[in-house]
């Protein structure tokens, strides 16, 4: 045996180690308490550390305290980590009862193999670990999920235990507080809170059904965006739901991601699959007819609908679906104008991601990959344009290496918690369809197509729109905007006046006219997110005014209703983000 003395690497990766030997330290008090438990991986993630376990029955949260106390035992005792090299046939026999460990030896190409043994458990792995388990700084098991081996879904499903580890008490119980947060703000607890949207099993997985408030919402999104689109040059086109096979043989999609499109549905003796993109038919609307080099660039944008086929256990809420609506657009341009349309879209997707409240972003650029489509000069060419395109709007930026997709160089803009707009030059798709137009030389010229979005898919929008404001929606944006709050029945009347005054400015409003006390419907509208609640008694009908209060329970001074009707006006048509 080696003791694991050196092996902690610098402070920068200190956390990981200590998240890693956790891990390990959780599958030697699972296995105390599972003896026949079979052992998948243990790797150290951001904040934490998970593994995955193939247990006699299934686990529930009221493990995790069980599983959690031994690891304290095992932290306590401070037993060291010790390294051991290993012939493959010795590794072999280590763990015979051990189906998902012998393949992993299977395909490691040395002769020998590297083991780690803390207490009563050994494990196969590369580590670095800490020096002994005492080192191990504060931990907590936060959850259980199902994860299939692998990834596959024809594989078993294990179960997965993860943990967070820190090292200290404090750093602990402000990451504890931030996932306490994350947890009220998840899009899938609020959806059903705010009745805005809702899956359903006995419909199929990955299919989201809007209710009449998350429609709403998308409604707004989608007016909006159209409307941005038009004033920038965009034409707005529709596309069918599916198309022919052969369509996505020649784009090389049936062959390169057919394991992510469904299965082909015979039509009249012709072989139909749903559309997992919107880019081939824009491409057969773009050759409906022979292109000057004077019409270009061409814009067609499409709020199109595509279906894509995910894995059962990947499938979460509205943020992985199998049917979704992509914000789509593609440019069909000169090379001359790249950089022109480039700093173009670049400059929506900042507009669009500030009009919503998207301020905390990274921008990178993803350079040509191993295997690629096009030449290494057009790669180069088309790279340096993306550069200039970010230069020239004083972006920072950094460089993805050889991330871009096979088909071109890429811009993503990734925000907190999910992919925003992505910019991507395709060197591939007018080739395979002969996408040209007539230069002024009178000869034939490919052009430069360009894909990209601003939003990304509405569902996954929806979902990270839904937790950065944890369901309390701008103005602009919310299903209800005001709640009108009559105290008693006789201040009715005056209530639905203001009702069908604010309607017919088409402001989405509703009268609260149960028969509860104020505070009730104060509190519900408060629950229901509604940005403003006017509270109308005998003072307010008397002086044709309203009481104002804010969801937040902030209570305004008393003011006219068409004072209150041009401050809502104000919000709305200037898309404000706070309450005023």
């Amino acid at each position: 045996m080696i003791p694991d003395k050196g092996q902690q690497t610098d402070e920068s990766n200190k956390l990981e180690v200590m998240r890693h030997s956790a891990a390990h330290v959780m599958a030697e008090a699972v296995q105390s308490i599972f003896p026949d438990a079979k052992f998948g991986i243990g790797p150290a993630i951001e904040n934490g550390f998970y593994y995955d376990f193939d247990l006699p029955r299934s686990l529930t949260p009221e493990d995790l305290p069980l599983i959690e106390a031994k690891m304290s035992e095992i932290v306590a005792s401070d037993g060291p980590f010790t390294r051991d090299e290993v012939a493959k046939e010795e590794a072999r026999r280590l763990f015979a009862a051990q189906p998902y460990k012998l393949e992993l030896i299977d395909e490691i190409p040395d002769d020998r193999v590297c083991l780690y043994r803390q207490g009563s458990f050994v494990d196969l792995c590369r580590g670095p670990h800490v020096n002994s388990t005492g080192e191990i700084g504060v931990l907590n098991l936060v959850s259980i999920a199902g994860a299939y081996w692998r990834g596959d879904e024809h594989r078993p499903m294990l179960q997965r235990i993860y943990g967070v580890a820190f090292d200290s008490e404090k750093a602990l119980a402000e990451h504890l507080k931030q996932l306490d947060e994350v947890a009220r703000r998840d899009h899938r607890k609020l959806g059903r809170e705010l009745d805005l949207f809702s899956l359903h099993e006995e419909a199929g997985p990955g299919l989201v059904h809007w209710h009449p408030s998350g429609a709403v919402v998308r409604r707004v999104i989608e007016d909006f965006w159209k409307e941005e689109h038009i004033k920038r040059g965009y034409d707005i086109i529709y596309t069918p739901h599916l198309a022919k096979l052969d369509l996505w043989k020649t784009s090389g999609h049936w062959e390169f991601y057919r394991d992510y499109l469904y299965s082909p549905m015979d039509v009249e003796g012709q072989e139909y699959i749903l559309k997992p993109m919107n880019c081939l038919g824009h491409i057969l609307i773009y050759k409906t007819k022979q292109r000057s080099y004077r019409e270009l660039p061409l814009r067609y944008a499409e709020l199109g609908t595509v279906y894509r086929y995910e894995r059962s256990g990947v499938l979460h809420g509205l943020s992985r679906v199998r049917g979704f609506t992509q914000d789509d657009a593609h440019i069909f341009c000169r090379f001359d104008q790249l950089e022109d349309e480039i700093a173009g879209v670049l400059d929506l997707a900042r507009f669009m991601l500030d009009a919503f409240g998207f301020s905390d972003y990274r921008v990178l650029l993803s350079t040509q990959p191993e295997k690629y489509a096009g030449t290494v000069q057009a790669w180069e060419e088309a790279t340096e344009t993306l550069s200039r395109a970010l230069a020239r709007l004083g972006i920072d930026y950094d460089i993805d290496p050889g991330e871009g997709v096979f088909y071109g160089p890429k811009i993503d803009i990734k925000c907190e918690g999910w992919q925003g707009p992505t910019i991507q030059v395709d060197f591939n798709l007018p080739q395979r369809f002969n996408v040209i137009y007539i230069g002024e030389d009178s000869q034939e010229h490919s052009v430069v197509m360009v894909h990209r979005t601003v939003l990304g898919s509405m569902e996954r929008f929806f979902a990270s729109l839904i937790e950065h404001y944890g369901g309390a929606f701008p103005v602009w944006l919310a299903p209800l905007q005001v709640k009108v709050i009559p105290v008693a029945d006789r201040h009715l009347d005056y209530a639905y006046k203001l009702e069908a005054e604010l309607k017919s400015e088409s402001v989405r409003v509703e009268v609260d006219a149960r028969a509860e006390t104020v505070n009730r419907k104060i509190r519900q509208a408060q629950l229901d997110k509604a940005p403003y609640m006017l509270v109308v008694g005998d003072k307010e009908v008397a002086a044709v005014t309203v009481s104002v209060r804010l969801r937040s329970g902030e209570q305004l001074s008393p003011q006219s209703f068409d004072s209150f009707k041009e401050t809502l006006r104000t919000a709305i048509i200037n898309r404000v983000n706070e309450l005023q």
